[in-house]
């Protein structure tokens, strides 16, 4: 297969692009990530969502250790070239490394015009992450 339509994306300086990930049946918003040539090649070969990780500096199989693969329904390019979406059915209904659905879990709550307002976790943890993952802290 012909890498030329990996040209078309309006990749950043840094060779990333940033993925919105998306329940293909439910339409909720999972998880945002980056995708460098590589990651977005792996995913459409594969059919499941690689991202290339920025803090470990190495493509990231979505799931490779806690089971939770995100499988491809679609991909899809912006107007400007230069954002993903993919929709996804995710295994195991947990997309966050919290255990939580979504990695979008909190809500702003208040008035920000008095300076008031906080961030409130507004979704349930389904699995502790210490049994998706082990004993080891992932932040």
């Amino acid at each position: 297969m012909s890498d030329s339509w990996l040209n078309k994306v309006n990749w950043a300086q840094d060779g990333l692009v940033p993925a919105v990930t998306q329940d293909a049946a439910s339409g909720r918003v999972l998880t945002v990530a980056w995708m460098n040539r590589e990651a977005l090649r792996q995913t459409a070969a594969t059919g499941e969502v690689h991202y290339w990780s920025r803090s470990r500096k190495k493509l990231w199989h979505k799931g490779e250790e806690s089971g939770h693969v995100q499988k491809v329904k679609s991909i899809r390019l912006d107007c400007d070239e230069d954002v993903i979406l993919i929709e996804v059915e995710q295994v195991g209904g947990i997309a966050c490394h919290t255990g939580r659905e979504s990695c979008f879990f909190n809500r702003f709550e208040g008035d920000a015009r008095g300076g008031g307002g906080k961030w409130v976790a507004v979704d349930p943890v389904l699995k502790d992450p210490k049994e998706i993952y082990g004993k080891r802290d992932r932040k």
